[in-house]
């Protein structure tokens, strides 16, 4: 990532042609992106209607129940004897005395109220998190080269930070405070060190980059790093990817670079 761009043979159709093709790859990406989000909202939806005519169909199942067989009633009633007895009084030698003998009458069966119907415990759990990637966010730190840097994942967000007139020490003191949530961080790009070149201390410069990196780590371990840049000056040919002071990218030139760092997470 220390060149900005494939050196051109051919002036602006060449950089005209590089830009298609860079608008071609982010289209079939998306495209492609597209077709697999579609194949999994069809099993989804397959999923989910399978799921539903089984309910149904087990809903059915209890609501088609056997009709309760009538008990048999008695032709007589049991409340009273169909006979009748006749006793002589005690003690007594009179005339005979009808006598009518009372039966209790017979209980009848209690049924038990029917069971409860039983319940069906339907999982509400995502069949398919699993296969979902956990998100991991990146961050780019820099100087004011990566002020219109716009780099893009494929799964989380990319943060840019920009910090005009730095030197690599100064975006080294501003990292623990970019890294304070380092859990959601997968990676680091860091692109410093034009405003030390200027100074011509190539072993300062060697020793502050390491400072930097070394405090990358002990702030977020688990973070990758990626150093990009500095970014070569002005050269004849490559008008289109400077501004007029021959030192920050244009807007091809940011597009650019911003296309090479997105490469560069996503290979990672």
């Amino acid at each position: 990532m220390a060149n900005l761009c494939p050196p051109l043979s051919a002036g602006e159709d060449t950089f005209e042609l590089h830009s298609l093709q860079l608008e071609l790859e982010a289209v079939e990406k998306q495209i492609q992106e597209l077709l697999v989000r579609q194949t999994e909202l069809r099993e989804r939806r397959a999923a989910l209607e399978s799921s539903r005519v089984s309910i149904q169909r087990d809903t059915n199942t209890l609501t088609t129940s056997t009709p309760c067989a009538s008990l048999p009633r008695s032709r007589a009633p049991w409340t009273r004897s169909s006979q009748m007895s006749f006793t002589p009084a005690p003690g007594h030698h009179g005339p005979w005395v009808q006598q009518q003998r009372k039966t209790r009458a017979r209980p009848r069966p209690r049924t038990s109220p029917p069971p409860p119907p039983p319940v069906f415990e339907i999982s509400t759990r995502n069949r398919f998190a699993p296969l979902r990637e956990t998100e991991r966010d990146a961050v780019i730190v820099g100087d004011s080269i990566v002020r219109y840097v716009r780099a893009t994942l494929a799964k989380g967000k990319v943060h840019t930070h920009c910090f005009p007139g730095a030197r690599v020490l100064d975006v080294s003191a501003q990292i623990p405070a970019i890294l304070k949530d380092g859990e959601s961080v997968g990676a680091i790009v860091l692109h410093a060190g034009v405003n030390d070149t200027r100074l011509r201390q190539t072993e300062v410069l060697k020793r502050d980059f390491s400072s930097l990196i070394e405090t990358v780590r002990s702030t977020s371990p688990a973070t990758r790093i990626i150093v990009s840049g500095p970014l070569p000056t002005y050269r004849r040919g490559h008008e289109r990817l400077f501004r007029a002071d021959g030192l920050h990218p244009s807007r091809v030139g940011a597009e650019l670079l911003s296309d090479n760092i997105s490469r560069t997470l996503r290979s990672i």
